[in-house]
């Protein structure tokens, strides 16, 4: 059985079990069709929660939102294979500082894409779907930023 553990949020260790693994994979299909209202509903949350973020994108979103989305698509599929996942996730990172995100960002992104995937999903959205989506998103953001610490510190 396939057990994934990354940090949480607050320092403490989460796992991941082949069955939430399962549950990201298939509210990330039901998605897919609404992308483009979910990447409008993300970012007016993301802005909402930190203005200061805005100025980091163009003001057309259409196209970040289609990032976004592929993003989303290649972690949701990559959970169960982190030797695949972990160096595209560790390689968005050299942008990312370029464009001044820092540890506190991924916190607020997070919030964002919670709250996006619990208006997107409706009723599907169950508190396991939800508790998943916050255990992929520990595993994306820790992996995140402690490769732009490494990147940093070199």
């Amino acid at each position: 059985m396939l057990i994934i553990a990354a940090e949480w949020f607050g320092g403490e260790v989460c796992i991941m079990t082949p069955s939430e693994i399962q549950l990201v994979k298939s509210s990330f299909a039901a998605v897919v069709p609404i992308s483009g209202q979910a990447g409008e509903l993300f970012y007016k949350k993301l802005f909402e929660l930190d203005p200061s973020l805005r100025s980091m994108f163009a003001d057309n979103l259409a196209e970040q939102t289609r990032k976004l989305m592929q993003v989303l698509a290649t972690a949701a599929n990559g959970l169960d294979r982190l030797d695949t996942l972990v160096p595209v996730i560790e390689g968005l990172v050299v942008r990312h500082i370029d464009y001044g995100v820092k540890d506190q960002h991924y916190d607020t992104v997070g919030k964002a894409l919670i709250w996006t995937l619990g208006k997107g999903l409706g009723n599907a959205f169950t508190e396991e779907v939800k508790e998943a989506w916050l255990k992929a998103y520990a595993l994306l953001s820790s992996t995140m930023k402690t490769a732009a610490n490494r990147v940093s510190a070199a």
